[in-house]
């Protein structure tokens, strides 16, 4: 069976380290072989729209944009709340590529299918 995790965040641009820290755990498993999924909900779906990456440099992690982008060059899963995205007036086409935007159901079915859960 696949190693799998899933990390939600909800913090967005409005708390750098706490944004950032997903990615750094993310990337850290990928290196280790392991699936990652990882749900924005909140604000944090903020951080998915185009050029806000480049805004989030927590100090002593790697930049947002840098995690983001090898993350998702590793296979890495992006996935945004729909409704969170609708209430913040973003529009699909200002997403960077490789997000994907679910739901409730979504979140229950992809958090029962893994190893562990992080939320930040």
């Amino acid at each position: 069976m696949e190693e799998k995790i899933v990390i939600i965040s909800t913090t967005g641009p409005e708390n750098q380290e706490k944004a950032t820290l997903p990615f750094v755990v993310a990337t850290a498993a990928q290196a280790s072989d392991v699936k990652v999924v990882i749900i924005l909900q909140a604000s944090s779906v903020l951080l998915a729209k185009k050029g806000a990456a480049e805004n989030v440099n927590a100090p002593g992690l790697m930049p947002l944009k840098q995690l983001m982008d090898t993350f998702i060059e590793m296979g890495g899963e992006l996935l945004l709340c729909s409704p969170c995205i609708k209430e913040r007036h973003i529009h699909t086409d200002d997403l960077i590529p490789g997000s994907k935007l679910i739901a409730a159901g979504t979140v229950v079915s992809e958090v029962l299918s893994a190893k562990a859960v992080l939320t930040y």
